[in-house]
């Protein structure tokens, strides 16, 4: 009886350390995720961009500092959301795992005019776009980095 409990008790062992889900485990595809905030904005959905934010996001540029959700909606999102266009990101470099995810690189942007009469910008700088899976397994926007050029007058 000892010998048929013991291979009982290693079965069990072995059933409970069994690998994670595969969809647990994969890497997210975090160009995807890139794409789906590049049209929110492009589009100037606000609704959807704040259903891609982490709860505790936070955004870095230069010296400005947001933290979590609403400042960061509120100072960057939708301040900052009319005065730009035609946002493009060019990827250097990229990473992700089953828990988080980055891209890298420079970016673009159109900039209005800041008045009647005032000529059109272009922006561009070097970004980084940090996403973490939450504890419901959703992709977040966790943290957001940002150093821009001065903007020059568009052609």
């Amino acid at each position: 009886m000892k010998p048929v409990f013991g291979f009982l008790l290693a079965g069990t062992l072995l059933a409970s350390c069994s690998a994670p889900k595969a969809e647990d485990a994969a890497a997210v595809n975090v160009q995807s995720l890139n794409q789906q905030f590049i049209g929110a904005w492009n589009a100037k959905n606000t609704a959807q961009l704040d259903t891609l934010l982490a709860d505790d996001v936070q955004y870095a540029q230069g010296a400005t500092r947001f933290n979590g959700k609403s400042e960061v909606s509120d100072k960057w999102v939708r301040a900052t959301l009319g005065t730009i266009s035609n946002l493009k990101t060019y990827t250097t470099s990229t990473g992700a795992d089953a828990g988080i995810a980055y891209e890298a690189g420079t970016f673009s942007t159109d900039v209005e005019p800041e008045g009647p009469g005032q000529p059109r910008g272009e922006g561009e700088g070097n970004f980084i776009l940090l996403w973490k899976k939450n504890k419901k397994n959703a992709w977040k926007l966790s943290y957001v980095q940002l150093e821009g050029l001065p903007v020059k007058v568009a052609n």
